[in-house]
């Protein structure tokens, strides 16, 4: 359905765009998981766009040092049990460019000129959202910080380390999904709940049971949870309806 593009940004984003049918109800950026843009991704793009909004999906890796192909072999062995603790430490280290404050700017520089792009497209009317996905939930969190005119903002497993003044400059809703079993972020979401209270935020999470990292990703045979992934997305269109309104 969509076709890829590229962003102008200090550094070019390539990106897979996707749009309706017919007139749009506004746009929406997607942003992958750590393991780039990958088909699911882009289908994520495209259900949005049979939806009826602009769906653009930035590729955040590109242009990195990062091997794509080496750490998405690894997806399914992170999330099996069995192998897990073999394969830990070595996407650790395939991953740890994303972790320099070089990497941070850019995609942050990258992410805001996605924003600007869709904002100044006339048919979408200046209403424009983030969705992102683990890697990308996070960065959808400092989209919120950063852009005061970002619509609303939905993370799928995304993690926040924004202080309190940080948060203070989030004008948008902000609407987040967890997985129960995903220790690491479930952990410290009541400290986020309190956070997010106290800088004002209208926030709202929402946890499904017997879920864990990633349940969205339907590529994702040991963490993929069709109950928990079909209510999600019922929510967010019922989310992106009520924000573009």
């Amino acid at each position: 359905m969509g076709k890829m593009m590229e962003i102008s940004a200090n550094k070019p984003v390539p990106a897979y765009i996707a749009y309706p049918a017919s007139e749009p109800k506004g746009a929406v950026i997607v942003v992958h998981e750590v393991w780039g843009l990958v088909d699911h991704i882009k289908s994520v793009a495209d259900r949005l766009a049979a939806e009826g909004y602009i769906a653009l999906a930035p590729d955040f890796l590109a242009s990195s040092s990062i091997d794509t192909q080496a750490i998405g072999g690894m997806q399914e062995a992170l999330f099996d049990p069995k192998r897990r603790n073999q394969i830990q430490p070595v996407l650790r280290k395939l991953m740890a460019p994303t972790q320099s404050p070089e990497f941070g700017k850019q995609t942050t520089d990258g992410l805001k000129a996605c924003f600007e792009y869709l904002y100044k497209l006339p048919e979408v009317h200046q209403k424009v959202a983030v969705m992102g996905f683990c890697f990308g939930g996070t960065y959808s969190f400092s989209l919120a910080v950063d852009e005061p005119r970002l619509k609303v903002a939905i993370p799928f497993y995304g993690h926040s380390d924004h202080d309190v003044n940080s948060l203070k400059q989030i004008k948008s809703p902000i609407y987040a999904f967890y997985g129960e079993n995903d220790e690491r972020l479930v952990s410290v979401l009541a400290d986020l709940r309190q956070k997010m209270k106290r800088a004002g935020v209208n926030f709202t999470d929402k946890v499904y049971p017997g879920c864990g990292h990633a349940f969205f990703n339907d590529t994702n045979k040991f963490a993929y949870n069709p109950e928990a992934a079909k209510d999600a997305w019922s929510q967010v269109i019922s989310i992106l309806q009520k924000s573009f309104n």
